[in-house]
C-alpha cells in the first residue's frame, strides 16, 4: 500500500432526521459488542467503531471526524482515539450544503496526504476493503479509487458505470431506475483530488447563492473531476454488503443481524 501519509475523514454532519428522535448521535448507535478478553466481559460497540477498525487494518492510524455543532457526544466517547490505538481529531463543519463542503473543512489538515473517506453511520464488508482500495490506488496510479458494493436500490445510492479494466466512466446519483449493479460506498484519493475538490467548491461559493442550491453530492464532484480528465478507478466487492443505519430499513436489518450474532455467542459461553 501507499507509503504516503493516509488520513481518514469521517463526515458526521447529519441530523439523523430519518430515524429521529434519538438520544445520541447516530454515529454512536450501539450495534454488537466489544470483547475485552475476560470471560463475559463484553461491552456495547458503536457503529462508527467498525469503520475505524477497517481503516486501522489498512494502516490508517490518524482520522478526523467532521462534526455538526452540538454533536459533542462523539468526541466525548472516542476522545483522542486511545481505545483504538489511533489518533483522532475533531473538526466543526462550516457550510451545511452537503458532504463536499463538510470534507473541505479538513483541507488545511489533509491537503498533502492520501485521504480515506468513510461514512461513520455505515456498516459494510469486506473487512479488508480499505486495504484493497489503497493497493489499487498505488498499482493503478489513479487519482481516486472507489469501493463498490452490489445494490438493488439505486435510488438510495451513487451508481457507478466502469469499464472492464475498472476505470470509472460515470457516476449517477440516486437514479429512480438503473441497469447498473454497483454503488460506491468508500473512497481513497490523492492530494490532486483534494485540491480539485477545494477549488471546485471555491468556484461554487463565488458564483452561487448556496442557500438556494440543492445539496451537492460528493459523487457529483468526482464526476466533475472525471470530466476534467482525472483517473478514477473502481474496486468491486462482489460479495460485499453495505447497510446505512441512518435509514429505518437498514437499521432494522443491522439490529436483527447483531441480535442473532449475540444469541449465537451466548450459546457458546
Amino acid at each position: 500500500m501507499t507509503k504516503r501519509q493516509i488520513i481518514g475523514l469521517l463526515p458526521a454532519g447529519g441530523q439523523a432526521t430519518r430515524i429521529s428522535p434519538l438520544p445520541l448521535s447516530k454515529e454512536l448507535y450501539p450495534l454488537g459488542f466489544q470483547d475485552f478478553g475476560d470471560k463475559c466481559n463484553w461491552r456495547p460497540k458503536v457503529v462508527s467503531h467498525y469503520l475505524l477498525e477497517k481503516m486501522q487494518l489498512a494502516g490508517i492510524n490518524e482520522a478526523y471526524f467532521i462534526l455538526r455543532s452540538g454533536k459533542w457526544d462523539i468526541p466525548a466517547y472516542f476522545g483522542d482515539g486511545t481505545m483504538l490505538s489511533m489518533s483522532l481529531g475533531y473538526l466543526i463543519m462550516g457550510l451545511p450544503y452537503g458532504v463536499p463542503f463538510t470534507l473541505d473543512q479538513a483541507f488545511p489538515f489533509v491537503q498533502d496526504a492520501v485521504v480515506a473517506l468513510g461514512f461513520p453511520d455505515i456498516l459494510f464488508q469486506p473487512e479488508d476493503a480499505y486495504v484493497r482500495i489503497l493497493t489499487r490506488l498505488d498499482v493503478s496510479n489513479a487519482d481516486v479509487v472507489l469501493g463498490l458494493f452490489p445494490t438493488d436500490k439505486p435510488q438510495k445510492a451513487g451508481m457507478v458505470d466502469f469499464d472492464d479494466e475498472g476505470r470509472v466512466r460515470l457516476i449517477i446519483e440516486k437514479p429512480r431506475h438503473s441497469d447498473l449493479r454497483y454503488m460506491w460506498g468508500i473512497a481513497v484519493w490523492t492530494p490532486a483530488f483534494t485540491q480539485f475538490l477545494h477549488e471546485y467548491l471555491t468556484t461554487v461559493k463565488a458564483n452561487s447563492n448556496l442557500s438556494q442550491l440543492p445539496e451537492i453530492p460528493i459523487g457529483d464532484v468526482i464526476q466533475a473531476a472525471i470530466n476534467k480528465g482525472f483517473h478514477v478507478e473502481a474496486e468491486t466487492f462482489s460479495d460485499g454488503t453495505y447497510l446505512d443505519v441512518g435509514t429505518p430499513d437498514d437499521l432494522v436489518r443491522a439490529v436483527r443481524y447483531f441480535a442473532v450474532l449475540a444469541d449465537g455467542e451466548s450459546e457458546l459461553r
